[in-house]
């Protein structure tokens, strides 16, 4: 097997594998990986068998001399052919730990698997992979997921702020308005948090612009006036939530379970699954126990986000 390290000239190959591939989302287009390029070394990888391309390694190496899949992005993980089989991601493992510790001089590999509700097809050969090489789990993060098929109906608590909030008139719709939203993010996350988002307005703009398709501003409005919104990552199979905030006045008025509802009825009821994202931090040691009971009441139920150690 071949290893091919990615440089700007395999772009179109990359990303047609990408769209094809049984295991990924546009997160690892290469105009999204590289919008923050000057952040990280790249060490993407490229496996190759007979000529044919089989696999990508979205990856950056650290100073420390861990290559990590990948440092920037919520996962990470092989993006596999769709008929790549298990002895054969086994193989890539293999191939891959050696190319590093021989060509990067790596001591340590560090995997987040894309969690499965992403995954066209089964596709979780990669953690038996992890199991044969010795690999630990260092961090686990508890999301909230939601599965369309067998969907759990929104709490008590959640359904009367939904009610509330329609008298209240809050309209929910669409928005391309970054500006005004992220002035609310950046002051709900600072006076709670004492932190910022992690995309500027500038990043989350020019990525929305690039994928248009994929990266959607959700706001919840009362006359005109924008009180609470979020952020959808849309996939194949996902609405990933994210970036969730509400002004003082759109928490008194329930603007976000109205914008919720909305979401769930009319604009992802027949996706596979939405995901609410983590509700832990530290590595998933803290638990955020508000924030789960929040996302468990529209009838989010766990998924984990995993990342796993192999020592070189």
């Amino acid at each position: 097997m071949e290893v091919v390290r990615y440089c700007y000239e395999r772009k179109t190959e990359w990303d047609a594998f990408v769209l094809a591939a049984k295991n990924s989302t546009f997160l690892f287009m290469r105009d999204y990986m590289d919008y923050h390029s000057d952040r990280f070394t790249d060490a993407s990888l490229m496996f190759y068998d007979e000529g044919r391309l089989r696999a990508l390694l979205p990856a950056n190496l650290g100073s420390d001399g861990v290559v990590a899949s990948h440092a920037g992005l919520t996962y990470g993980g092989f993006v596999l052919s769709a008929d790549v089989r298990g002895v054969e991601v086994i193989r890539i493992f293999e191939t891959a730990m050696q190319w590093m510790k021989r060509e990067l001089a790596a001591t340590a590999f560090i995997y987040k698997p894309l969690p499965y509700i992403y995954s066209a097809v089964p596709s979780q050969e990669d953690l038996y992979a992890l199991f044969k090489m010795g690999a630990h789990l260092v961090a686990r993060s508890l999301s909230s997921a939601v599965n369309n098929a067998a969907r759990i109906n929104f709490s008590q608590l959640r359904r009367r702020k939904v009610t509330k909030a329609l008298k209240e008139g809050i309209d929910c719709a669409a928005s391309g308005d970054f500006s005004s939203y992220w002035a609310i993010l950046t002051d709900v996350l600072g006076s709670a948090h004492g932190c910022r988002p992690v995309h500027s307005l500038e990043e989350i703009a020019m990525l929305a612009a690039r994928f248009p398709e994929n990266i959607k501003l959700y706001a919840a409005s009362r006359a005109g006036v924008m009180l609470a919104g979020c952020v959808v990552y849309e996939t194949k199979h996902v609405a990933h939530i994210q970036y969730i905030a509400a002004s003082p006045e759109g928490k008194a008025v329930g603007a976000l379970d109205a914008l919720f509802d909305h979401l769930f009825t009319c604009v992802y009821s027949k996706i596979d699954y939405i995901d609410f994202g983590i509700s832990t931090e530290n590595g998933g040691s803290l638990l955020n126990e508000g924030l789960l009971f929040q996302k468990e009441g529209f009838g989010g139920r766990g998924v984990v986000y995993d990342v796993y150690e192999v020592l070189l």
